[in-house]
């Protein structure tokens, strides 16, 4: 069985178990469409794994959500029900519905409103194109999140162009826009506390994650 897991950032794909076929679109959707793509053949499942934007004023950061389905722009998505209750058990993570976007959603204003039309717990920029990914070519999917920010704080601008194409660090870009807007370093410097919270809590649920159907813990195959 070859699970691809959808990853933003390096840092998550380096929770998962040595190997794993992890595709990291570096916080791009489109780019990331065309890796999973590329990376399509043998394919049996598509997971999508990392940190989220916290819409559910009940949720703390570093709290885990698992998908029972996935509602974007593009379309509505349910995930493979026997799966998503595995990673409940296993994780303990909350059921609900993930929201999929285009664009980091930064503000608390945004997220009421994505809340509102959604019912989502967590918004993200992958679920939503590996759902896609994986209802195109009739593959079970599901979604292990952790909330980083949480649904009343704000995402400096700086924190959005933090991230390189490859889901690595930017701190070049992160400098330019702090020269910018001074005001945002205490903000950039809760976001990071925060998201070192949030791929803790990724790391301690990485450590046995189930396979469709029940199999044993995600094999090894190779990162992407």
């Amino acid at each position: 069985m070859t699970v691809i897991v959808a990853t933003g950032m390096r840092a998550e794909a380096a929770l998962l178990p040595p190997g794993v076929r992890a595709v990291v679109g570096g916080g791009d959707p489109a780019q990331l469409r065309r890796m999973l793509d590329a990376a399509a053949e043998g394919a049996t499942a598509v997971l999508s794994f990392g940190i989220a934007g916290g819409l559910d004023t009940g949720l703390e950061c570093g709290a885990l959500v698992v998908a029972t389905r996935v509602r974007a722009p593009g379309g509505a998505w349910p995930a493979d029900a026997t799966w998503s209750s595995a990673l409940v058990r296993a994780s303990g993570a909350r059921f609900g519905v993930v929201a999929g976007a285009n664009t980091v959603v930064s503000g608390p204003d945004a997220k009421r409103s994505l809340r509102l039309m959604t019912d989502a717990l967590v918004v993200d920029l992958e679920s939503a194109v590996a759902a896609a990914f994986a209802a195109s070519r009739g593959l079970p999917f599901a979604v292990l999140r952790a909330v980083a920010d949480t649904a009343e704080e704000v995402l400096p601008r700086a924190a959005a162009v933090g991230l390189s194409r490859t889901g690595r660090p930017a701190p070049g870009r992160v400098a330019m826009a702090l020269l910018r807007r001074p005001n945002e370093l205490p903000a950039l410097v809760q976001v990071a506390k925060r998201s070192r919270t949030a791929l803790e809590a990724l790391a301690k649920a990485a450590r046995n994650l189930p396979q469709p159907g029940g199999a044993a813990p995600l094999p090894a195959n190779d990162v992407s």
